[in-house]
């Protein structure tokens, strides 16, 4: 029984390290690749026409970066703008602005 806890206690310590890495490269990616400028800081816009990304959810940037990528959501700043990323980088970034909540 005691293997058994100290089994599910490392490997919550695992999971919860990795959620963490996440967190942290999103945010790292957020603000090397330029987001703030347009997104705000913390994802709360100060631009009217640019969208406040705090409080989407992961899955909605996870969403619309792979269709900005991709090009199934049309937008000239976006769609250059996702275009160099990768799958870990979105999947990061939908982490940090998942955190935000």
């Amino acid at each position: 029984m005691r293997f058994v806890s100290a089994l599910c206690f490392t490997m919550t310590l695992f999971v919860s390290g990795v959620a963490q890495a996440d967190v942290a490269a999103g945010k790292s990616t957020y603000a090397a690749r330029g987001c703030i400028g347009c997104h705000g800081a913390g994802g709360v816009s100060t631009v009217t026409t640019n969208p406040s990304l705090k409080g989407r959810g992961g899955d909605f940037i996870r969403k619309n970066l792979t269709d900005f990528r991709s090009g199934a959501r049309p937008s000239p700043v976006m769609n250059a703008m996702a275009a160099g990323l990768k799958d870990a980088d979105i999947e990061n970034l939908a982490d940090y602005i998942d955190s935000l909540k």
